[in-house]
């Protein structure tokens, strides 16, 4: 009877090795498979940026890429993108005198002064089409200042003798000119006050 329960015993201890093995082996070959999917995903990431990169490159003039690494590649893509904007905003200004030569048959341009302005949360978009004059952007710049409408970046296009100013403006938390009538009626002032100075 004691032999038999030795037995027993020595039998169940080999089954339990056996299952813990087993366990492990399963264990390894999942942890090996998640791996290898692992492995394969990444693989399938980096070709597909790869195959993104290449066609962003080739969308760009060469002189936007200088070397083929990623950083190289995005950073061209980014000028390229500002240089286009760029181009717009000169087609724009080039249309706009177009427009307002039509519009008006000859008349005198050097009084005519368009603003156009957008407003989202503090920061208001300002572009403002008018006869270039000396010193008429740092008088805008000061101007803006004043009236507590920050500039932070700045686009200039101009032709001929047209210019096209791009503010954009923090609307600062004590300025009173929170609206987007507001802050057109106080460009079209400063620019008339600027008229009158320099005429």
């Amino acid at each position: 009877m004691v032999v038999q329960m030795k037995a027993s015993g020595a039998g169940g201890r080999r089954r339990q090795r056996w299952h813990r093995k087993r366990l492990k082996e399963e264990e390894e070959v999942v942890a090996e498979t998640q791996r290898m999917i692992h492995i394969a995903v990444e693989r399938n990431r980096r070709k597909q940026m790869n195959d993104y990169l290449a066609v962003l490159r080739s969308l760009m003039p060469p002189c936007y890429v200088q070397r083929v690494d990623q950083a190289s590649i995005v950073g061209g893509a980014i000028s390229f993108v500002k240089d286009l904007e760029r181009s717009v905003e000169f087609l724009e200004a080039q249309k706009r005198i177009k427009h307002k030569s039509d519009a008006t048959a000859g008349e005198n341009m050097a009084a005519a002064s368009d603003v156009e302005v957008s407003l989202q949360d503090r920061h208001a978009n300002v572009k403002i089409f008018s006869r270039r004059r000396p010193r008429q952007l740092l008088s805008l710049v000061l101007a803006f200042h004043t009236l507590r409408l920050t500039p932070i970046h700045l686009n200039v296009t101009t032709i001929d003798a047209m210019v096209l100013y791009g503010f954009n403006l923090k609307v600062e938390d004590d300025c009173h000119f929170t609206s987007v009538d507001a802050i057109a009626t106080a460009v079209h002032q400063i620019i008339a006050r600027i008229r009158e100075e320099l005429s």
